[in-house]
């Protein structure tokens, strides 16, 4: 993903990778499961990613989101911008994960220890 947002005009890229972590509210997590509506959920990304090129000045762009089973330590979701400047990529890759997790039809259930389940809201997290 760095890759394909490197660019000779931007001095900055940051990437973003959401990881599956073991401890949730002081349970243990064994793994997630990701269901989407695929269709819907590609491009509700491309629109986000249109969207951000249009509020900063980005010359590079992904981003990327996992479904089905995910274990401890894999990654979820990956967002890489590049852009001239490191406000602009910092702004421009927190802004991009926060809007994925509230419109994009991605939703995660817990898997955890003890053999309970239970569906997260993306509000609920940080």
């Amino acid at each position: 993903m760095i890759a394909a947002v490197r660019s000779p005009a931007a001095g900055a890229v940051v990437l973003f990778l959401g990881t599956v972590r073991e401890m949730t509210n002081g349970r243990r997590t064994v793994a997630l499961e990701y269901e989407c509506y695929a269709e819907m959920a590609e491009k509700k990304l491309a629109e986000l990613e249109a969207e951000a090129r249009g509020r900063w000045p980005l010359s590079g762009c992904a981003i990327a989101h996992r479904w089905g089973r995910l274990e401890i330590g894999e990654i979820s979701v990956a967002i890489a911008v590049a852009a001239p400047h490191r406000r602009e990529a910092f702004a421009a890759g927190q802004w991009l994960i926060d809007r994925a997790k509230e419109v994009v039809p991605i939703w995660k259930k817990e898997l955890y220890a003890d053999g309970a389940e239970e569906w997260q809201h993306p509000h609920d997290e940080s």
